[in-house]
């Protein structure tokens, strides 16, 4: 039954890819990200957006069942370790129907970031989610400045360059 739900919700996203709307899929430039009502895995709130500005935060929507998001870990692990203290902040949020899918996950792959639930979905539809992973990098002033689908190893030094060019920006 959890596997058929995941294959649904993936044939979902992959439907999206035809059908997002232009407003939603364009997000980079001076468009802040859309306002969501995210927990953590506890069920705790999280705060807002508003609350991080002055930060870069890298936020990166996954599924426990989304190959190329076991490979993203690792690196949002080692951009956290080295862009912390410098003003980075990566959140991931969770999309697997059952929050018990996304516990096991990270059980195998412990990280040392903040990881939230999108319950409804809403936060991702708001974002234009239409690829898993997927990528949002805002920027000190609170605005998203760039969006990535997919995860492929190569990608990883291209996201590092552009995070330390924003981490070096003036507010």
């Amino acid at each position: 039954m959890i596997k058929q739900a995941n294959l649904l919700f993936a044939a979902s996203l992959m439907f999206c890819l035809s059908v997002v709307s232009p407003v939603r899929a364009h997000l980079e430039g001076n468009t802040p990200p859309p306002h969501c009502q995210l927990s953590f895995l506890d069920g705790k709130l999280a705060e807002g957006w508003e609350a991080m500005k002055g930060e870069v935060v890298y936020v990166d929507f996954w599924a426990s069942w989304c190959p190329p998001c076991v490979k993203s870990f690792p690196f949002m692990s080692q951009l956290t370790h080295e862009f912390k203290d410098k003003g980075l902040k990566v959140i991931a949020i969770n999309l697997d129907e059952s929050v018990e899918d996304a516990k096991e996950f990270l059980a195998k792959r412990p990280v040392n970031f903040p990881i939230l639930i999108d319950a409804s979905k809403q936060c991702a539809q708001d974002f234009g989610v239409i690829a898993m992973p997927s990528t949002y990098i805002i920027d000190k002033k609170g605005f998203v400045r760039h969006i990535h689908r997919g995860f492929r190893t190569g990608e990883a030094e291209e996201l590092r360059r552009l995070i330390e060019q924003l981490l070096i920006e003036e507010i």
